[in-house]
């Protein structure tokens, strides 16, 4: 978890992986938070498998943290972003850097790359160790993305977010065999007193209660209905 005063006045976020939106070499735990890739033990590998979080990013600041819960090895262990069409699979088991492969995602190494649109570029050491904390920083207001490593600023990797026109979701992959990823912290920034409004009450619905059950104005129980989706 980070301690930079950058984020002061973040609140927490509730989202997680999604059960659609992954490889079929991607399994989850019950509660969405934690993805296991290549975990079927007649295949050494079935290529590249990635998994999409639940939640995209529009505008705002976001923050949330990935744990290695086993040491990262292989060709390519990542993390990043990207639009609901990047890849989340290769075909004939192909092993590549997956996240960044092509302009649809932006993703960072356990080697210590970066990778965008088929590019790479050196960013950092590489993190060999279990229980790396990975945090990923997405400002959209900056137009920035940026990692964190064990609470430690890495510094920017990617600009120009906020050109891209289409929401950003959380990303991971893996071309290793029993790789285990956890979500931990995940948090944003909210500007105004009617955007906490809106958060603390979604954040506090309940299943039985859904928001277009609520004595609300049409517009305001839309807004808590794609909150509530979303989380």
């Amino acid at each position: 978890m980070v301690f930079d005063q950058k984020f002061v006045g973040h609140a927490w976020e509730q989202w997680h992986w999604d059960t659609k939106d992954k490889s079929p070499a991607a399994k989850l735990s019950p509660c969405q938070q934690a993805v296991y890739f290549h975990t079927n033990l007649l295949l050494e590998s079935e290529g590249s498998a990635g998994v999409r979080g639940t939640k995209g990013f529009c505008h705002g600041e976001h923050y949330w943290e990935v744990e290695f819960l086993e040491a990262p090895y292989g060709v390519s262990v990542m993390v990043g972003v990207g639009t609901e069409k990047a890849a989340l699979h290769t075909e004939s088991r192909r092993c590549i850097d997956l996240l960044g492969v092509d302009g649809e995602s932006w993703g960072l190494s356990y080697k210590g790359c970066l990778w965008h649109n088929g590019q790479s570029s050196r960013y950092t050491e590489p993190f060999y160790q279990q229980n790396t904390v990975i945090g990923v920083l997405l400002d959209l207001d900056a137009g920035a993305l940026s990692f964190y490593r064990d609470g430690v600023s890495l510094g920017r990797a990617f600009s120009g977010m906020d050109e891209v026109g289409r929401p950003l979701y959380p990303l991971a992959s893996s071309t290793a065999p029993e790789t285990e990823l956890q979500l931990g912290l995940r948090s944003c920034r909210l500007d105004t007193l009617q955007e906490r409004c809106f958060h603390a009450v979604a954040e506090h619905l309940r299943p039985q209660a859904p928001p277009d059950s609520l004595a609300l104005p049409r517009a305001m129980r839309a807004h808590l209905l794609a909150l509530h989706h979303r989380a």
